[in-house]
């Protein structure tokens, strides 16, 4: 900076010093309006959009796809490029080296000057840095797979699913409707008799805990294995809690909103379809046994043919 330039700032340092803008109320009043609009914002944002309810954690549950809020999207995926023994290269290093060349930058850049033109080299920098951080936070939103398809945010979606998955892993043992009787076809519990889960004695005695835990823990020493994730099982705690709703919608203390009879009635001379009056009746009462992987998978219906 030349002597010319020197006097021509300290000129408009002094007339600016002279006019001159109180911190109260000039400043104070400024930042009041900027917080006040901001706290409309969020509370607007808050109001109209929310937060999408998503399940509880489940530290079990393997098919969750973890990713940090949107802010921090492009140093999730920064650590795609830094995998493996490196991978503190972009934990650490990286990050580490950025904010203390921010702490630096006024020691290095020294110009008085505050107009971008007029900084080629701070704002070409921050610049790149910019547009960097923004084409890392659109490839993280575009490359990261989309999370598995989750439920049981209303009580209606879990009492469906819960229907879906106890006709699935339960009824085989505990008969369609929790009736118990007699077990047959299933290995290690062939012939032995189940008590009713349809019952005040069942419904009446256990809270929602409690059939939880006995699902997720199963009962060893009774036949019926684990079914939580922890323990080896198939189910996730989502699954769980939708079983869960379905049997305690057996209960008659409780007032219970079930969706439409899903098998509509069949019109004099109609001629049945599988997915309208078949399919439903087939997933209620026959897939427990009749699905891969069970003794019966030698019949498996999905259509007519």
């Amino acid at each position: 900076m030349n002597e010319q330039d020197r006097q021509y700032l300290q000129t408009r340092y002094r007339e600016e010093k002279e006019r001159g803008v109180y911190f109260f109320p000039d400043i104070i009043y400024k930042d009041v309006v900027v917080v006040f609009g901001l706290f409309l914002l969020l509370l607007g944002l808050a109001a109209f959009v929310g937060v999408s309810a998503e399940p509880p954690a489940d530290p079990f549950d393997t098919s969750y796809v973890p990713r940090p809020e949107w802010y921090f999207l492009f140093l999730f995926e920064l650590l795609k490029f830094f995998p493996g023994e490196i991978e503190f290269l972009g934990t650490f290093v990286i990050p580490a080296v950025a904010i203390l060349a921010l702490f630096l930058l006024p020691f290095f850049d020294r110009r008085p000057t505050r107009h971008p033109l007029r900084r080629p080299v701070a704002s070409g920098v921050m610049s790149a840095v910019v547009l960097i951080m923004l084409g890392l936070t659109i490839r993280a939103a575009v490359t990261t797979p989309p999370q598995p398809e989750t439920f049981g945010t209303t009580y209606a979606e879990r009492l469906v699913t819960g229907e879906e998955l106890y006709a699935t892993v339960c009824a085989e043992c505990h008969q369609p409707e929790g009736e118990g009787g007699e077990v047959k076809g299933v290995e290690g519990l062939e012939g032995k008799v189940l008590d009713p889960i349809n019952s005040h004695d069942f419904l009446y005695t256990r809270t929602d805990e409690t059939i939880y835990n006995i699902i997720d823990y199963g009962q060893p020493d009774l036949g019926m294995p684990p079914f939580g994730l922890a323990r080896g099982g198939e189910l996730n705690r989502q699954q769980i809690d939708a079983i869960v709703t379905f049997i305690r919608s057996w209960d008659d203390r409780i007032v219970v909103e079930r969706p439409p009879e899903p098998i509509p009635e069949l019109a004099a001379g109609e001629i049945p379809d599988y997915e309208t009056h078949v399919q439903p009746i087939f997933k209620r009462y026959c897939v427990a046994c009749h699905q891969p992987g069970r003794a019966q998978n030698n019949y498996v219906m999905t259509d007519y043919h």
